[in-house]
């Protein structure tokens, strides 16, 4: 397995580029299935899931052409039944099952995985595909689906933490194809929904709403290929945000879409930051960090994803911070290595007290999930001494050349 040796202590200074987002993209790509025709898609991110996902799709039959940060997809004759062994190694490959329900009327999938990082049951996804008509089977570790007509209806996709993003893009695909007029209620509001519905509509798709709890979907025939370029990574550059911060550095980073870190920027101005916008990116300038109280929640509220990354800021503020994770109920784990490392944090369920310390200490550390990872390699930034960090395979999940894009603005990453 490979590892990080991080140097620690060590400023920053100079600017990042923000790679495509992870989360936007893999249902992005599984959009591609929708049609015969070609696709391009750009501002790919070089992920491991990425790569993953081109996996499943050429295993469905789906031509696949790159060129750097491009694709080129064309999946004129594809087969309604995935890999096994590929599928189940992402969450995210899920979302291949509206798009092959919506234009084969049949799809076989075998349940995925992820990161453990709490229970996230697809039970949304099938209910949403139910109530557009098809019958669903899951037996021996596979999902089947299938329907001799989809036919729009209203649907509710509210769950037990809020609503689901992957299921709300399963239901948005499968429901470009149905017959009539498909209203999902309690719809994800996230920006990775809102793009791939902006390259649904490049395809020829009727969506209007997306980005609202309620989105409606007006079926057509068929739809056509496009040309199309996938946002910047919102967590990616929350993540680089965290970095500076944590370094008490200077940094700029670009391309940043401000509106979708908004509760991030906002906490990280609560904090002591100083942020500006220039219409491109964002400057982040950190001197001294205070306590401040956090609480994940769907968007527009503060992401689950940079919890952990926020947390390994947090252990070094000055004051008690408190963070609680509404979302995932594992989404914790990081606080025993942030504790190896010298951090001063009580646990209470699911809420984490987090006392600043004056300085982190460098360790032996692991990162137990993709965010958890990133945070560990915060961590080290900050901490005297050399911080080994493993679990790169959850980090390169999610970040393209995360060492590289450090290394360049004044860190000692080796791997």
């Amino acid at each position: 397995m490979d590892s990080f040796l991080i140097e620690g202590g060590l400023p920053l200074n100079g600017e990042v580029t923000i790679s495509g987002s992870k989360n936007a993209v893999l249902p992005i790509l599984a959009a591609t299935l929708l049609t015969s025709e070609t696709c391009i898609i750009r501002r790919v991110p070089d992920l491991s899931d990425v790569g993953f996902m081109l996996k499943i799709l050429q295993s469905l039959g789906a031509e696949v052409t790159q060129d750097g940060s491009t694709l080129t997809i064309r999946a004129a004759n594809i087969s309604g039944r995935g890999d096994y062994e590929l599928i189940r190694k992402m969450r995210g490959s899920i979302c291949i099952l509206g798009p092959l329900l919506a234009r084969l009327k049949e799809a076989v999938v075998s349940l995925p995985g992820g990161c453990v990082i709490g229970t996230r049951p697809i039970d949304l996804h099938l209910k949403g595909l139910r109530g557009l008509g098809a019958q669903v089977e899951v037996e021996a570790g596979y999902v089947r689906v299938h329907a001799s007509r989809l036919e729009g209806q209203m649907i509710f996709l509210g769950g037990r933490v809020g609503p689901t993003v992957l299921g709300t893009a399963n239901l948005m695909m499968a429901a470009t194809l149905a017959s009539g007029i498909t209203v999902i209620e309690s719809a994800a509001c996230e920006p990775e929904v809102v793009d791939l519905a902006g390259l649904l509509i490049a395809m020829g798709a009727k969506v209007r709403g997306a980005g609202t709890p309620t989105i409606t979907i007006v079926g057509v025939d068929r739809l056509h290929g496009a040309d199309y370029a996938v946002i910047p990574d919102r967590i990616e550059a929350g993540t680089f945000l965290l970095a500076a911060a944590i370094t008490r550095s200077h940094l700029r980073i670009s391309p940043v879409i401000p509106e979708h870190l908004g509760a991030v920027i906002t906490k990280l101005e609560e904090a002591g930051c100083t942020i500006q916008h220039d219409g491109i990116g964002l400057t982040v300038k950190a001197d001294r960090i205070t306590a401040v109280d956090l609480r994940t929640q769907p968007f527009p509220g503060f992401p689950t994803d940079l919890q952990a990354p926020f947390m390994s800021l947090l252990a070094t503020a000055q004051g008690t911070s408190v963070i609680t994770e509404n979302i995932f109920e594992n989404r914790l784990q990081h606080v025993a290595e942030l504790q190896r490392m010298g951090a001063a944090i009580r646990m209470q369920g699911n809420t984490a007290f987090v006392e600043g310390v004056s300085r982190l200490s460098g360790a032996p550390v692991q990162g137990s999930d993709l965010r958890a990872s990133a945070a560990m390699v915060l961590a080290g930034l900050a901490a005297d001494g050399i911080t080994t960090v493993q679990g790169l395979e959850f980090l390169d999940r999610g970040y393209a050349d995360f060492e590289g894009k450090l290394n360049a603005v004044g860190a000692s990453i080796r791997r």
